[in-house]
């Protein structure tokens, strides 16, 4: 394929020169004129370990480096039009699209025919950025979306000073999508390359990115907090601290799913004790730890949440038989101590849901002997709820409640995303 990328910087250059390797014709422009001169010279505008020996191997063989007068006839031979431009901070901290959209308007101005081509955007662009506001401006300037021009998402994941190592050792690649024939065009240009390729919406291939970058951007400022908290505390060496916490077999062997991902919030004896604990403790020590006091809100607040997701699938009707599956904090244990599905029950009581059915495998006694002022009916087995209840909220994840859907077709709620 033939493909025009705009942007040469970090992530514009490595995609270049990555497309290239895969087989690709690449047409790469820049407005910056001392940069496209040392791209041009065989040079490279910074230090990229391995991007250097790509460059000398592609170099106007695979690889042009043009300027934007050389436009037109680029645009003329690609498939595909690929945006790496800058989207800094703008206004209240918002992605400054005006880059992006300059881009878009020089590759509109230099279309000249009606071959069908897909703009892709690599920029990192907030979720719904393509859908709410690249697609209704090309649509304004007349373009079917799938029909006369396509539109997707492919979002980088590249580390600077490892750009080319993981671009070419990629985990994974992501696509957001909008249309079928787009889609199969950006399968294309990923062809020869042996990592699963995920094919999303266009607001799921933009989270992907923030989701990824906040993640370490958390564990970062976590890793910070923490250290003040212990200089307030005092008598802690933190370095030694840390360096321990390292060896924890949760952070070295466990799969990363055991603890990012999404369910109804923490629960269990531990997590909600010590969190409250270390979060006071501090706070007596005259530190207010923000990510710590947002880390309990959050799960102090997911009740709630949960219980409007149960209104909407339920379209508010207070008279249908709730089946809770699940009882216990988490599968392959009956300890029911500040489980959330006891927190959820509570909050839809108190919202006018007063036929509730819970059922759990192993935990049915010892939530009805924990929580004498919960008052709701027990089912003694997965089939006896399946067949009393009217829709269904998961709230732990015992496998036997993968095949809901292939036992009944009454709505469900799966709060843990096990589904």
């Amino acid at each position: 394929m033939t493909i025009t990328i705009f942007g040469l910087g970090f992530v514009g250059l490595t995609t270049s020169l990555g497309f290239a390797e895969y087989g690709h014709t690449v047409y790469g422009v820049d407005v910056d004129k001392e940069r496209l001169g040392l791209i041009q010279s065989g040079k490279l505008p910074f230090l990229e370990h391995g991007l250097d020996e790509a460059l000398t191997r592609h170099l106007n063989k695979r690889f042009f480096a043009i300027d934007p007068s050389q436009l037109e006839e680029a645009i003329a031979k690609s498939d595909c039009v690929y945006y790496c431009v800058g989207t800094p901070y703008g206004k209240d901290g918002q992605a400054d699209l005006t880059y992006l959209f300059g881009a878009i308007d020089q590759t509109l101005e230099a279309k000249k025919d009606n071959k069908f081509r897909v703009l892709v955007v690599k920029s990192t662009i907030p979720p719904s950025t393509t859908q709410e506001k690249v697609i209704p401006y090309l649509e304004k300037k007349g373009y079917k979306i799938g029909e006369t021009i396509g539109v997707g998402n492919n979002p980088e994941f590249l580390r600077e000073g490892h750009c080319w190592d993981d671009f070419m050792g990629a985990d994974r690649i992501v696509l957001g999508v909008s249309d079928k024939r787009s889609e199969e065009m950006l399968r294309k240009i990923y062809a020869s390359v042996k990592v699963p390729v995920f094919c999303v919406s266009l607001n799921t291939g933009e989270f992907i990115k923030y989701l990824s970058n906040t993640l370490l951007a958390t564990l970062i400022s976590y890793s910070n907090e923490m250290s003040v908290i212990a200089d307030r505390i005092g008598g802690i060496d933190v370095a030694e601290a840390f360096r321990i916490l390292h060896l924890d077999k949760r952070w070295g062997g466990a799969p990363m799913t055991s603890y990012v991902y999404p369910g109804c919030g923490y629960g269990g004896y531990c997590l909600p004790k010590d969190t409250n604990a270390l979060y006071a403790v501090t706070k007596t020590a005259g530190f207010d730890p923000q990510i710590l006091k947002n880390v309990i809100a959050t799960n102090d607040n997911m009740p709630s949440f949960i219980a409007d997701r149960i209104d909407k699938a339920l379209g508010g009707n207070k008279n249908q038989h709730i089946g809770i599956l699940g009882l216990s904090f988490k599968p392959g244990s009956d300890d029911v101590r500040d489980t959330p599905s006891a927190k959820i029950i509570r909050e839809l009581t108190k919202r006018g849901y007063n036929n509730i059915i819970g059922y759990d495998p192993v935990a049915n006694a010892e939530f009805k002997r924990r929580y004498e002022d919960i008052d709701i009916d027990f089912a003694t087995d997965y089939a006896s709820i399946l067949s009393s209840a009217d829709a269904f909220v998961i709230t732990t994840a015992w496998p036997e409640f993968k095949d809901v859907h292939t036992r009944t077709q009454k709505p469900v709620v799966d709060c843990r995303y096990m589904l």
